[in-house]
């Protein structure tokens, strides 16, 4: 089965497709912004994503998020509810993490299906 990368650097892909599975590397937003704010580019990324991978908001199988601080859970669920798709909605974990650098403050991972 072939395996389909996009977006490679040296480091990572930003998205593979393994068959009719699409993985999305962590998405995140534009450092120092509101979680709001980055929450909103981080859901944009994955819409770019995963169109580019021939698949949809509404294929996503499972999300992973990370937060800063978990005290940002409610700001950072109201981008995300009016952006997930109802009816659609993947199995989904949250959770507290320090993130590549303090000005982050929500990364998104995503696994969807073609």
């Amino acid at each position: 089965m072939s395996i389909e990368r996009f977006h490679t650097g040296p480091r990572m892909s930003q998205a593979v497709v393994h068959g009719d599975t699409v993985y999305l590397a962590g998405q995140v937003g534009e450092p120092g912004a509101s979680v709001s704010a980055q929450t909103t580019k981080c859901l944009e990324q994955v819409d770019a994503l995963l169109a580019e991978c021939g698949s949809k908001k509404e294929n996503i199988l499972q999300a992973v998020i990370w937060l800063a601080d978990m005290s940002d859970f409610a700001e950072m669920n109201a981008v995300w509810d009016a952006w997930v798709p109802q009816g659609h909605t993947p199995a989904r974990a949250c959770g507290e993490a320090k993130l590549a650098t303090p000005d982050y403050k929500v990364e998104f991972i995503i696994t969807a299906a073609k």
